[in-house]
C-alpha cells in the first residue's frame, strides 16, 4: 500500500498541536498540563492529566493516530484506543489549540482585521491590570507607594511644559530599562524605572524595544499603528516609524501580527500615559525585537549578522536625524528558570540566589554600556537561563549614547505551583 501524501492527510488523521506553551502544574494534589496559547487564539487555558503527555507529545503532524496507539503500547503493554485519541483531538481543536483547517480559519480572520485597524487595543487590559481607568490609576499609584516601591514621582523635578524653561537633570536621562513581566507580579520595580522618567526625562519621543515572545519574520518588527489604553489613546509617531523602516531598505512590517498580542510594549505604554496623558504630548515609537538564539547557536555576535547590524545602523541614523529629545525604553525580563520552562528539580534557596548573582554580574555589563560584553556574559553559557531581554537590551546598548547606567531595583517572581522563576530590574541610563 502506498503511504498517504501530505496534502492527503486528515487533520484527524495526522493530528498536530500548534506552538503553544505546555507546562506541568498541580491542582488540587494532583499533576496536570496546563496548555495556553500566547498568542491568545484559544482565549482560555486548558487544563489535562498530565499522563496524557505521553499522547499528546505526537502531535505533531508527522505520526498518525495508529503510530501513537503503537508507541503507546510498546512502551506501556497497555491498549490505547483510537476513539480516546480522537475524542482528545477533537476537544484540543474545539479550543483552537490544533493547527487544524478551524484553526487556519480563525487565525486569517484575526490576522485581516488587525492589519486593517489603525489602532493596537489594550489586550491585556482587564486581565494583568484593570481596565477601568479610575482602578488603574488607584493599581499604580499602589505600585509606586508600596513598600518596595520608589514613592510617589515629583513631577516638579523636570520640565513639564514649554512654559518652564527651568534646566535640570532631566535632559541627561537617556535611556531606562523596565520589566515586562505581570504587573501584578512586578509593579514595584515598574515603579521604580517610571520614577526616574517623571522626574528626569523630557522627552518628546520614547523608542520602546519590547520583546517578541512569539517569533516570527525577522529580528525587528514595527507597527504604525496608535497603542490604547484604559487612560487613553498614545500616538505612534509613525514619521520616525517610517524613517527607520527606509533606512533598513527591507520589510520590517511583515511581522506586525506580533504586536497584536505581545505585552511587552503595551506594559511600557500604559506607565507613560499614565505619567504623561495629561502633562505633555508625547509620542512613541514601538520596536519588538526576536530572539539572539540563532546567533548564539552559531557562535558569533549580533554584530556580525546583516539583519541587525543594519537595523542597528538605521536607528541610530533615524534617531540621528530626528530633531526630537529621545529616551530608549527596553521592556525585557531576565532569567526564566524552572519547570514551567523545562527545567527539572526543585527551585531551591541556593539556586535562587545563584540565579540572582549571575544576573547582577550580567547587569554590571549593562550598567558599563558595554554590548557585546553583555551579549557574551550570555552567549558564553548558551543562554542557560534563557535571557529574554537581550536582543533589546543589546539592541538599546548598541545605538545609546550615554555615559553610565546605574541598576535601581532588581527582584524575582517566584511561582511554586510550577517550581519557577522569572527575574527582572530596572535601570536607568544618563547622558
Amino acid at each position: 500500500m502506498n503511504p498517504i501524501k501530505n496534502e492527503e492527510r486528515l487533520p484527524m488523521d495526522y493530528p498536530k498541536l500548534r506552538n503553544i506553551e505546555i507546562f506541568p502544574v498541580q491542582s488540587q494534589g494532583r499533576s496536570m498540563l496546563c496548555l495556553r496559547d500566547p498568542l491568545n487564539f484559544a482565549a482560555e487555558a486548558v487544563f489535562i492529566p498530565y499522563e496524557l503527555l505521553e499522547i499528546i507529545r505526537y502531535f505533531d503532524g508527522k505520526h498518525s493516530i495508529l503510530d501513537i496507539q503503537v508507541a503507546y503500547t510498546r512502551r506501556h503493554g497497555g491498549l490505547l484506543f483510537s476513539n480516546n485519541i480522537r475524542k482528545l483531538v477533537s476537544e484540543l481543536d474545539e479550543k483552537l489549540f490544533m493547527d487544524s483547517e478551524r484553526f487556519q480559519q480563525q487565525r486569517a480572520e484575526v490576522e485581516a482585521s488587525f492589519k486593517n485597524a489603525l489602532i493596537r487595543k489594550a489586550t491585556h487590559a482587564g486581565t494583568t491590570y484593570h481596565a477601568n481607568p479610575e482602578a488603574l490609576r488607584n493599581q499604580l499609584n499602589a505600585f509606586f507607594a508600596a513598600p518596595q516601591g520608589p514613592g510617589k514621582p515629583n513631577f516638579a523635578m523636570r520640565d513639564v511644559t514649554p512654559q518652564n524653561p527651568k534646566t535640570n537633570k532631566g535632559s541627561a536621562l537617556k535611556a531606562v530599562i523596565a520589566p515586562h513581566i505581570d504587573l501584578r507580579r512586578g509593579g514595584a520595580c515598574f515603579a521604580h524605572t517610571y520614577k526616574h522618567v517623571a522626574e528626569e526625562s523630557d522627552a518628546d519621543l520614547f523608542v520602546i524595544l519590547g520583546v517578541n515572545h512569539f517569533g516570527g519574520n525577522g529580528f525587528f518588527s514595527l507597527t504604525r499603528k496608535d497603542f490604547a489604553t484604559p487612560l487613553g489613546l498614545l500616538e505612534t509617531d509613525t514619521a520616525f516609524i517610517d524613517a527607520l523602516a527606509q533606512n533598513y531598505g527591507d520589510d520590517l512590517f511583515a511581522g506586525e501580527f506580533v504586536h497584536k498580542q505581545e505585552h511587552s510594549i503595551e506594559f511600557q505604554v500604559v506607565f507613560l500615559h499614565y505619567l504623561f496623558g495629561n502633562q505633555r504630548p508625547i509620542k512613541i515609537a514601538p520596536i519588538l525585537c526576536s530572539s539572539f538564539h540563532e546567533i548564539i547557536a552559531q557562535g558569533v555576535s549580533p554584530s556580525e549578522v546583516k539583519q541587525v547590524k543594519t537595523f542597528i545602523e538605521s536607528l541610530k541614523k533615524a534617531i540621528a536625524e530626528s530633531n526630537q529629545k529621545i529616551c530608549l525604553i527596553a521592556g525585557v525580563d531576565l532569567s526564566h528558570v524552572g519547570g514551567r520552562f523545562g527545567d527539572e528539580g526543585m527551585l531551591t534557596t541556593m539556586l535562587l540566589n545563584q540565579i540572582k548573582s549571575e544576573d547582577l554580574q550580567m547587569l554590571q555589563t549593562v550598567e558599563a554600556l558595554e554590548a557585546e560584553e553583555f551579549y557574551h556574559s550570555i552567549q558564553q553559557h548558551n543562554d542557560r537561563r534563557r535571557i529574554c531581554g537581550l536582543p533589546a537590551i543589546y539592541t538599546m546598548l548598541s545605538v545609546l549614547d550615554a555615559s553610565e547606567g546605574k541598576l535601581s531595583k532588581y527582584d524575582q517572581s517566584v511561582e511554586r505551583e510550577t517550581q519557577s522563576v522569572v527575574s527582572y530590574a530596572s535601570m536607568y541610563f544618563s547622558g
